[in-house]
This record gives C-alpha cells, sequence and structure tokens, in this order.
C-alpha cells in the first residue's frame, strides 16, 4: 500500500485487532503461556512483529504503521485527568506518603542511572553510540510502551531516529523482566512465607492465569451518565477525548511556529488540555456526567493497541545494529530494579513492604498493569489498599513524570546531556535524605533481613 487512505487505516486496525483476539484466545487456552502473565496484547505484537514488515511481511500492514503510537499516547494522556474525582492534597500527602516518595525515586532514579551507565560505561566501549543512549532504559523501563512512544517522538524530533524502535524494544524486554523477574520474586517470597495473604503459587485464582473472568466476579465497565435517547454515554466519553486531543493537536502547532527551536510533544499538552477541561467541567458542576471508569477504559484500549502496534511495528534491523549495548544496558537495568525492590521498598514502607514493592518492581520495569497483576498475585483482594495509594500518590507524581518525559528530549537536543542524570540522581538523594534526616527512613528495620534473599 504506497498511498494512506481511511481504507489503510481500517485495514491496520483490523489485523491488528484480529491479533488481539488471537492473543486472548491464546492466553485463554495455552497453559504455558499462562504461566507467563504475557497481557494479550504482547502476544499480539510478537505475532504482528514475526508476520509484519520486519519478519515474513505476510501482514498487509500499510506504511502508516509506525505513526500510530504518537496518537495514541496522546489518548491515554488525555484520559488521565478526565472524570478523576477530586482530591485534597493534604489528603494525598497524609495518607500516601511513602508510596509518592517511592513512585518518585523509581522514576527519577531507573532514568538518572540508565543515563549516567550509558555516559561513564558505554559511550567510551561503543564509539559511535548518541550520548543519550543510557537513557532508553528509563524510556522503556518506566511506563512502558505508552512512555517509549512519547519518548521515541520527542528523540525523532531532536534528530535521533532511531529512538523510537529502540525505546519500543526496550519497553518490551522490560514488560518480560517485569513478569518473568516478579514471578521469581513472588514464588521466593511465598517459599520463605514472607508474603502476608498466600502461601503457595497454587492459591492464586483461574482469572490471573487464563484472564477470563467468572460471571460472579465479573463488575462493571462504567455507569451510564447520560440518555442513550440523547447521546450514547460511551460517544460522549470518545468525544471528550478526541475535542481535548484536537485542542491539543491545535495548541501543539502554534506552539510550535511561535518556537520553533523547541519540540513539544502532543502528549504533555493533551495531559495539561485535559486538566483544563476536567477543571473547567468541575466549575460548571459538569463533571458528574463523565465517568471515570469509562475514561480508564478508553485509556485502557488505548494502551492495548498501543503495545501491539508498538512491538509490530519494530525495526529489527535497528535493534540488531544497537544489540550488545542494548543487552548489557538491559542487564544493568535489572540489577538497578533489584535494587530499589531489595533495599529501598523495605526502608521507605511501613505496612506491606512486600505487596507495594512488588507492585513497584511491576511498573519501574514493566507498567502499572504489570505491577498490578503481580500485586493481585501476592494480595489477591488487595487488603494493603496498594492501588487506592498509588491513584492517590499518582496526582502528585504525574507531574515529576511528565516533567522527565516532556524535557529529557529537549535537554538531549541542546547538548545537556550530563545534565539528565546529575538533576534526576540529586532529586532521589533528596529524597532519600529527607527520610534519613526524619527518621522515615527503616521504619521497620528488620523488614530486609524479613525478606532474606540470596546475594
Amino acid at each position: 500500500m504506497e498511498t494512506f487512505t481511511i481504507w489503510s487505516l481500517m485495514i491496520d486496525f483490523s489485523i491488528i485487532s484480529g491479533l488481539l483476539l488471537v492473543g486472548t484466545i491464546l492466553r485463554a487456552k495455552v497453559k504455558w503461556i499462562q504461566a507467563l502473565f504475557l497481557p494479550a496484547s504482547m502476544l499480539a505484537g510478537f505475532i504482528g512483529l514475526a508476520f509484519g514488515p520486519s519478519g515474513w511481511n505476510l501482514l498487509p500492514f500499510s506504511k502508516q504503521l509506525g505513526a500510530y503510537p504518537s496518537l495514541l499516547i496522546a489518548v491515554i494522556f488525555a484520559a488521565i485527568p478526565i472524570g478523576a474525582a477530586k482530591v485534597h492534597l493534604s489528603e494525598v500527602f497524609q495518607r500516601v506518603r511513602n508510596m509518592f516518595s517511592y513512585s518518585v525515586i523509581l522514576i527519577l532514579s531507573m532514568w538518572g542511572a540508565g543515563a549516567l551507565f550509558g555516559i561513564l560505561f558505554l559511550s567510551p566501549l561503543f564509539s559511535d553510540l548518541p550520548s543519550g543512549f543510557g537513557l532508553i532504559l528509563g524510556a522503556g523501563f518506566v511506563g512502558g510502551h505508552g512512555t517509549a512512544a512519547a519518548v521515541g517522538e520527542g528523540f525523532a524530533h531532536a534528530g535521533w531516529k532511531e529512538a523510537e524502535d529502540l525505546a519500543m524494544t526496550s519497553a518490551t524486554v522490560g514488560i518480560l523482566v517485569a513478569v518473568i523477574g516478579g514471578l521469581f520474586l513472588v514464588k521466593r517470597s511465598t517459599e520463605k512465607g514472607k508474603t502476608k495473604f498466600i502461601t503457595s503459587f497454587k492459591d492464586l485464582p483461574s482469572e490471573l492465569q487464563s484472564g477470563l473472568i467468572p460471571k460472579h466476579k465479573r463488575s462493571y465497565m462504567g455507569v451510564e451518565t447520560v440518555s442513550p435517547n440523547s447521546i450514547d454515554p460511551l460517544v460522549l466519553h470518545v468525544a471528550v477525548i478526541a475535542f481535548v486531543i484536537g485542542v491539543a493537536y491545535w495548541i501543539t502547532n502554534l506552539l510550535s511556529d511561535l518556537i520553533p527551536a523547541v519540540s513539544f510533544p502532543l502528549f504533555s499538552i493533551a495531559f495539561v488540555v485535559g486538566l483544563l477541561f476536567q477543571s473547567l467541567s468541575r466549575k460548571v458542576k459538569a463533571d458528574d456526567y463523565i465517568d471515570q471508569r469509562v475514561m480508564e477504559r478508553i485509556g485502557g484500549t488505548a494502551t492495548d493497541f498501543l503495545v501491539a502496534i508498538g512491538i509490530a511495528s519494530i525495526n529489527l534491523k535497528v535493534v540488531m545494529d544497537y544489540a550488545l549495548p542494548l543487552i548489557i544496558l538491559f542487564a544493568f537495568g535489572i540489577l538497578w530494579a533489584y535494587i530499589l525492590f531489595r533495599f529501598v521498598g523495605p526502608n521507605i514502607f511501613k505496612d506491606f513492604w512486600l505487596e507495594k514493592s512488588i507492585f513497584g518492581w511491576g511498573w519501574s520495569t514493566g507498567t502499572v498493569a504489570m505491577g498490578l497483576a503481580l500485586l493481585r498475585i501476592v494480595d489477591p483482594e488487595l487488603k494493603s489498599k496498594t492501588p487506592e495509594d498509588y491513584a492517590l500518590a499518582y496526582i502528585g507524581v504525574a507531574p515529576a513524570e511528565i516533567a522527565v518525559i516532556t524535557f529529557t528530549p529537549i535537554l538531549f537536543a541542546a547538548g545537556l546531556t550530563w545534565v539528565i542524570p546529575l538533576v534526576l540522581l540529586l532529586g532521589t538523594a533528596i529524597i532519600i535524605g529527607i527520610y534519613k534526616y526524619t527518621g522515615w527512613w527503616g521504619a521497620r528495620k528488620n523488614n530486609i533481613d524479613e525478606y532474606n534473599m540470596p546475594s
């Protein structure tokens, strides 16, 4: 397909949709795939990669396949603030101080440590590497394919065209690390009797393995907030997202014309416009007609398509060109993630440190969805209240995360590569220093000893 048309778009999404159905069936029926806990979207992406342009080229994808993630990530970020419940900041910090601190440490240190490792070790070993190569670790591991798409787009504007393929590869490897490494940590913990809510892998509910929820455990995707004879409730929510992205796209182009030297990513502007829309709807008392769960489902839909398309569109030639430094970088990333899990988590959290650290392992190497999947293994009924704490903490975490994603490519383009790891790691050190100074660090002195993991 040389000419891109509306039918090209339909065929691309039809193929990806079919692969998502295949991935769902494989997860539901194939035992060894169930044991890996891989999401259907990843399975779909792997199949698309094997039979798509980088593989046997049997699937008739259009040449625009790699362009979809830029739009899908805007949908995800636009949906985050819209419909969110009103929360007072004092309540957030009083209740979820530790989750907020741990989350920010994970974000800043994963990005910062990866960038510093790239500068100090990888650049001297591989002279032809871009100076910001180590940033690929944070771009893929922290946030998954959504963040990878956003950062890849930013680096592409900065002149590093291969960054998106490398970031998508990093995100794919990160999810595998999240799942396989997380399952190892969970199994080790249950064997040593350190988990509070389960005693064996055999206790896991079947829906966590097959992905199919039995009738008596199903919940509603959302509620109808308007009458269908006026406008379909789903259409209302989709229209809000589409409107926000359209305004964000217009603002992005306007800013690019006014300040051509700086590239403003669409997803960041979409998040800001989403915040403004939510604030305005709250002032006119219209926010009650926007259901947060429906918005989450729209964002989740975009995420599944993003993961599948992101993996399927990876240029394997680019990956092979950077194979050795990528392997070394990923090995370092796994070690760093384990250090954070092993030594930071036990000293930050007073209660349910293992459950909350397992959740942190999942999202700091893969995605929040992977963190929740691992959490459901060690805390099936979510008695640790980890999701609630994270949801509240994310109100404060989001600005820090979006600032990192937005300004890292800009600093990279400006040649301030050294500034990135120094600022990020300084932020990490400040948070840990505050915990040390106030006595919050090591609130449970025996947390690390309790885990008793081998060195």
